[in-house]
């Protein structure tokens, strides 16, 4: 009887690779955490440290580190990270080698708002951001009775003024009024900017630039105490 040598070699290999296989799997299931890595995109002025970070990445009421990689539950960790008020986005994943690696993407404020109660961040997501005692953002300061019922009008409101580059560089403050309407303060000529109610924005700023360019180019800017673009198609000032 023949003996097919390659058959017997093929089954010896298959079994070598089963082996290899179940070992490698055993030694992996084995394998703990041994360290924990946090990495945050645009990784200057963090809002976050990584002490916070590691703060979120409990289960079971204690840290992972050093706990068997087979119980670690990604899901509820990455979930844990995502839930913090300061976090846009986040990943938690665990390499080969046992290390528990958390990236994130930390939200970006666009306004700080100081009301009669309270004081946080409006971030790029309408979202309320608290703040940070790590990093203050230079941004867009909105004062006055503010709730959060006007959230979406200041959203609207600095949306469009971070998206000209005029109005970026002159309007330094905003303050709602008893009235419930809107008053802008600016860089030049130290103005008040009556706004009225947060509607016709393209209309108003549009006439509010003209003025602009027009007093700034004659040096008549400093004339004025006040800016009144309550009223349609018109730009009515008062005098010093």
């Amino acid at each position: 009887m023949k003996i097919n040598w390659n058959y017997i070699k093929g089954f010896l290999l298959l079994g070598l690779v089963v082996f290899l296989y179940g070992f490698s799997h055993q030694k992996h299931t084995a394998r703990k955490v041994y360290n924990i890595t946090v990495e945050f995109e645009q990784g200057e002025n963090l809002f976050m440290n990584y002490e916070m970070v590691n703060k979120l990445l409990i289960q079971n009421g204690k840290s992972v580190l050093n706990e068997a990689k087979t119980v670690i539950d990604l899901q509820k960790l990455e979930a844990k990270v995502l839930s913090h008020s300061m976090v846009e986005e986040a990943a938690v994943f665990l390499t080969v080698d046992g290390v528990l690696k958390t990236t994130i993407k930390q939200r970006t404020p666009i306004a700080r708002v100081m009301s009669n109660t309270n004081s946080y961040y409006i971030d790029k997501q309408a979202t309320i951001m608290p703040l940070s005692g790590n990093h203050s953002a230079r941004v867009l300061l909105v004062s006055g009775n503010i709730t959060e019922k006007d959230i979406d009008d200041i959203y609207l409101l600095v949306t469009t003024i971070l998206e000209d580059e005029f109005l970026k560089k002159q309007i330094i403050g905003v303050q709602k009024t008893k009235q419930h309407q809107y008053v802008l303060k600016t860089r030049i000529g130290e103005q008040n900017i009556e706004l009225g109610k947060i509607e016709n924005l393209n209309s108003k700023f549009k006439n509010l630039k003209s003025f602009f360019t027009k007093t700034m180019a004659d040096e008549t800017i400093d004339k004025y105490t006040s800016i009144n673009l309550k009223y349609n198609n018109q730009v009515v000032c008062t005098k010093k």
